[in-house]
């Protein structure tokens, strides 16, 4: 052999070393590759595992929704309390004004009758109405035709009132 026969036989052993070295740290890359694809086609088929983790999600969520709507219902059950508070109180003032109103009214209208009362005993007193006495000693006498007389007044003035207070809201 010929110097040149073995120093082409030394670089061709040269080559192949270099090869057969690629070549397996080819194979390492290729085998750790393929350990990742596994270990994610095991982690996706893993369909239990995914099922369990999907459903804790939701049932946290469901959980802090349940939450916040029952913090909602209490917020909105204390306005409408509050409204129907403030309500009550206004119907109540507007009741407590008008009956200081009616009673107002009737107080009025009872010293009203009063005054005219006095005034009317006053004249009878004093002689204005003398022949008068001989109508009442006989309405004492008989005091059936004084009272159906007194009860037909009575109405009319009653009816005449409530004539008048009818017509004061229409205006």
């Amino acid at each position: 052999m010929t110097d040149r026969t073995a120093g082409d036989m030394h670089g061709s052993a040269a080559k192949a070393a270099d090869g057969a070295e690629e070549l397996r740290d080819q194979i390492e890359r290729t085998r750790g590759e393929l350990g990742d694809t596994v270990a994610e086609l095991m982690e996706k088929a893993d369909l239990k595992g995914r099922a369990m983790a999907r459903a804790a999600d939701l049932k946290d969520k469901a959980g802090a929704m349940t939450v916040q709507l029952r913090s909602s219902a209490a917020q909105a059950g204390h306005a409408m309390q509050d409204k129907a508070t403030r309500a009550g109180h206004v119907v109540q003032d507007r009741a407590t004004k008008a009956g200081h109103t009616v009673q107002d009214r009737a107080t009025r209208a009872g010293h009203t009758v009063q005054d005219k009362a006095t005034e009317a005993g006053h004249a009878a007193e004093h002689g204005a109405l003398r022949p008068l006495g001989t109508v009442v000693r006989a309405g004492l006498r008989h005091p059936r035709p004084v009272l159906v007389a007194g009860a037909a007044v009575g109405a009319l003035v009653a009816a005449s009132v409530l004539r008048r207070r009818r017509g004061g809201r229409r205006r």
